[in-house]
């Protein structure tokens, strides 16, 4: 069964991948100190991300712990990687760096 994750706040869905996380730290049998020092993150942080404690922690250092994990591989079920887009091409070839709407004036 699939979760409907829109169904969760935000803090909600930190504590999920804190307890995911942890849930895979440990069959990596790691300890949060050797999650610290192949991560460079303090294990304060481990834990309280780890507990639903760390609304506010950096993308930089999530990618820090999965990397120590060796979890980083996930990031590609996490954001694939889109075939290119004909809709984003403009008519010079180039691919659009940025969506403008256009704005009606009446």
């Amino acid at each position: 069964m699939r979760t409907d994750y829109y169904e969760y706040s935000i803090p909600e869905l930190v504590q999920m991948l804190g307890a995911r996380f942890k849930d895979y730290r440990m069959r990596a049998m790691m300890t949060q100190r050797d999650v610290a020092e192949q991560s460079g993150v303090t294990i304060n942080t481990i834990h309280r991300f780890e507990n639903g404690m760390a609304p506010n922690m950096s993308i930089s250092t999530l990618l820090l712990l999965l990397k120590a994990i060796r979890c980083i591989d996930g990031l590609d079920n996490l954001l694939p990687e889109l075939p290119e887009s004909l809709y984003l091409i403009k008519d010079n070839g180039r691919k659009a760096q940025r969506i403008r709407h256009s704005s009606s004036k009446k």
